[in-house]
């Protein structure tokens, strides 16, 4: 069967609800994708004229061609729905009833899922619904939560960036609308300014080129549109970029104030802790604190080197001379060498050459009586014999000294042992070896 707009549309007319007739119909017009553009203007206008429940099946129809055209990689009518699409489902939406509003936005996220048109096209059909549930809700809760679309179970558009939604918006759609009319200005172009195509008669090449001059003037519209969309967009961008740069540079200068008085802070901070281990005091530590330099701080912020302490006494620990115990009053010796005599009792410092006692100064309660004469030889038989320690010039031996000097003496100028009984003498005499 030959491909006329009749035939088009009484295919359109005879179309319903049935996935029968849908597939039909479908598979018609796939059959004759040569005349894809035609089609699809033919389909756009018989969608207008139809009635709600009729819009439905021709998107379902739409949505089978295309389905079917990307499944076997012929993008004839995607070409030619990618103009028409958004206006087209946005007539079959506006005054539809809820229950047939859900089946196009399920339609038409069968299509963002798939990605059967361009992000562009998607973008923009999404658009137009968007914008029709905002006018028909009127400030209350759009029916199934509203848009399918929607951003609602995503993050929002910051404020700064809502104004440029519009914009964005616009540039999409006046993109679709460009794609088609161009495209179809420069195939009639092509056509009629073709060398090799015979003239045609004066009054048809008139007409042809009377319908050329309108897809151009068609094509200008739509570039001029996108033109105005994409300049509020840079001017908004523009705006949004200058508002930026006026908060950087406020920003960098508080940036370089907390710089510097972070700095400010550090310095203080180590002038404090040298300020304590240098042992300042809280009043200097305070001037330190509110600003004002030390005392001895220098004119470039430097500090004068403070002396040292002097240095505790500390006890020595070599022990003091002997001279420094000797109690006052008590006996010195003489120059010479002393010479220590090893007796039963103690040892006894002589001296060599003279057995004179210098006159003592201790006083006389210090000094006993003197025992009877020869009372310490007696002491020293009955004595058992200790181990010789050497005298320490303290108060007892220095009176041990002077009373065996006196007995030596008393022994030396007579006879020890004239006043003992004639058996302890001879006793004596016997064990001393007959002296």
């Amino acid at each position: 069967m030959a491909y006329t707009d009749d035939q088009v549309r009484a295919k359109l007319s005879a179309l319903n609800e049935t996935q029968e007739s849908i597939v039909t119909v479908a598979q018609w017009i796939m059959f004759h994708r040569r005349h894809a553009d035609r089609t699809g203007q033919l389909w756009l206008q018989r969608l207008k004229d139809s009635g709600a429940g009729k819009r439905l099946n021709l998107i379902y129809l739409a949505n089978e061609v295309a389905q079917q055209s990307k499944a076997r990689k012929k993008d004839d009518f995607l070409i030619a729905f990618s103009p028409i699409i958004a206006e087209a489902t946005a007539t079959a939406y506006k005054g539809a009833t809820n229950e047939v509003q859900a089946k196009l936005r399920r339609v038409v996220e069968v299509w963002r899922q798939r990605q059967i048109f361009e992000p562009t096209i998607q973008e923009a059909v999404e658009a137009r619904i968007s914008d029709l549930d905002k006018s028909r809700s009127s400030g209350r809760k759009p029916l199934l939560g509203g848009s399918l679309f929607s951003s609602s179970n995503g993050p929002s558009a910051p404020i700064e960036l809502q104004p440029l939604v519009p914009m964005q918006i616009a540039i999409s759609k006046a993109a679709v609308a460009i794609s088609g009319s161009v495209s179809n200005a420069n195939v009639e172009y092509d056509k009629l300014m073709d060398p090799q195509t015979p003239a045609p008669t004066p009054p048809v090449h008139a007409a042809r080129l009377s319908a050329l001059l309108k897809s151009l003037a068609n094509a200008e519209g739509a570039v001029s549109e996108s033109i105005k969309a994409r300049q509020d967009l840079i001017g908004g961008l523009e705006k949004l970029l200058e508002t930026n740069r006026t908060t950087l540079a406020n920003e960098e200068t508080q940036h370089q104030e907390i710089v510097t008085r972070k700095t400010t802070v550090e310095a203080k901070k180590r002038d404090v802790e040298d300020g304590i281990m240098r042992g300042l005091s809280a009043d200097t530590l305070g001037s330190i604190v509110q600003g004002s330099p030390p005392s001895d701080a220098q004119p470039n912020g430097q500090h004068e080197p403070s002396t040292e302490p002097e240095r505790p006494q500390i006890e020595e620990l070599t022990p003091p001379p002997v001279e420094s115990l000797t109690p006052i009053g008590s006996p010195h010796l003489g120059g010479e060498a002393a010479i220590t005599i090893a007796t039963g009792v103690d040892d006894i410092p002589e001296e060599q050459s003279n057995h004179t006692q210098p006159g003592s100064t201790v006083p006389p309660s210090f000094v006993p009586a003197d025992p009877p004469a020869g009372f310490d030889l007696l002491s020293s038989l009955s004595m058992p014999p200790h181990h010789a320690y050497a005298a320490s010039p303290t108060n007892g031996s220095a009176y041990k000294k002077r009373k065996v000097e006196a007995d030596f003496d008393d022994f030396i100028g007579g006879d020890a042992m004239a006043d003992l009984d004639d058996d302890v003498a001879e006793l004596l005499r016997a064990e001393s070896g007959g002296r």
